[in-house]
């Protein structure tokens, strides 16, 4: 059993804890022995599970609700604490559920009445499957230079170019695309649209695999033609939509990353106070109880970057850069540290081929890495620290 004393701390509501608490429950019935071999139906499983389970509508925001009351806006701290769980209990149902918010986050921030009508009550039943799409060959994390081009032609806009990493490309329904539109250079030239998955001219040019398996593609659109109803938000806000929802979306790679961690120490205790070294308890080494400490160092640390970036944006603030890019950075290079321990910890147990901590290795790279690399982040933290001075 995971720690839940965190739930304690002022950040969260008695909302929040039965939240951690139903979900919980539900995870450890409900995502025991997920089949990860057929990667695209292990997916649409999992968003049909989450939609049965009502963990859905937390994605997106609920069109039809008055401005204050809830699911009128995305809560970023449950958004986390539901990351935290499924990635504790299983990587690909963390995935299912982060690309349903991702994928539709600029509908539910920006999207016109219309749109949203349209998009988000599915999205929320897990009739829908949402792909974000922003990353280029050329452009990963400088979104300023994306090159695929939407020219106005008429009541029509134009798509021509390629996307990359798109996570959901293959089995997504819609994608959020970003594009350059050409009102300014660099990142004040860029749009968002909804692109509908059989739209002509939109094709699936390559699958991608990795070393944890997701459904990733590589995207073209070929005189790709959608009507200019599709535009979200206005033209030129393309950057600003893109830098709003990962402000958004952010801090919950970090509580993805800080499940996975949990899930790791949880392995590891286990294992030192069962497994025997020299005729006692592994724990009795003193070097392993140096491990252990480490680890619940890194991930207390890590659950309070996260929940402070999750409570400074759910409390009204308007941008939180620093403090989400803070909380990725920490949780997710930690997370890899603590798994690394557990891999350790574990011996020959910890590369095994399906044990839990030799997933748990695999899964957490790749966050080091998507919604801004390490690298960026900190790039990010500096920038955001100097124009406080």
């Amino acid at each position: 059993m995971a720690d839940t004393s965190y739930l304690d701390w002022p950040f969260f509501e008695d909302r929040h804890r039965d939240l951690a608490a139903r979900l919980d429950a539900w995870a450890g019935a409900n995502l025991d022995g997920i089949d990860h071999h057929d990667v695209d139906g292990a997916c649409r499983d999992l968003v049909a599970r989450l939609n049965d389970g009502g963990w859905l509508k937390h994605a997106a925001i609920d069109p039809d609700c008055d401005p204050d009351q809830d699911g009128a806006k995305l809560d970023v701290r449950s958004l986390c604490l539901i990351r935290e769980t499924l990635a504790r209990y299983d990587g690909l149902a963390d995935f299912a559920f982060a690309m349903q918010g991702l994928g539709s986050g600029a509908i539910s921030l920006f999207g016109t009445r219309a749109q949203r009508a349209e998009i988000l009550p599915k999205v929320r039943s897990g009739k829908a499957i949402a792909a974000f799409a922003l990353t280029e060959p050329q452009s990963g994390s400088d979104v300023a230079n994306i090159a695929l081009e939407a020219r106005a032609d008429g009541g029509h806009f134009v798509l021509n170019g390629e996307k990359t990493w798109i996570s959901n490309g293959g089995i997504a329904d819609f994608y959020c695309v970003f594009a350059r539109t050409g009102e300014a250079p660099g990142a004040k030239g860029l749009s968002a649209f909804l692109v509908p998955a059989d739209t002509a001219g939109l094709s699936i040019a390559e699958r991608l695999e990795t070393i944890a398996p997701h459904p990733l593609a590589r995207l073209k659109f070929d005189d790709c033609r959608i009507p200019a109803t599709a535009l979200i938000g206005l033209p030129g806000e393309g950057f600003k939509i893109a830098m709003s929802v990962l402000d958004v979306f952010r801090s919950t790679v970090a509580a993805a990353a800080l499940g996975f961690a949990r899930r790791a120490l949880d392995e590891t205790i286990s294992r030192v106070q069962s497994r025997e070294l020299f005729g006692a308890p592994l724990f009795d080494l003193q070097m392993v109880q140096g491990h252990v400490a480490d680890m619940a160092l890194d991930v207390d640390a890590s659950a309070l970057l996260v929940y402070r970036a999750a409570w400074l944006k759910d409390s009204g603030a308007s941008r939180v850069s620093r403090e989400a890019a803070m909380a990725k950075l920490y949780s997710t290079d930690h997370a890899q540290t603590v798994i690394d321990k557990a891999v350790q910890i574990h011996g020959g147990d910890g590369v095994r081929s399906g044990h839990i901590v030799e997933t748990l290795y695999r899964e957490i790279r790749a966050l080091r890495i998507y919604e801004g690399a390490s690298d960026v982040q900190k790039i990010i933290i500096a920038r955001q620290t100097l124009a406080q001075k």
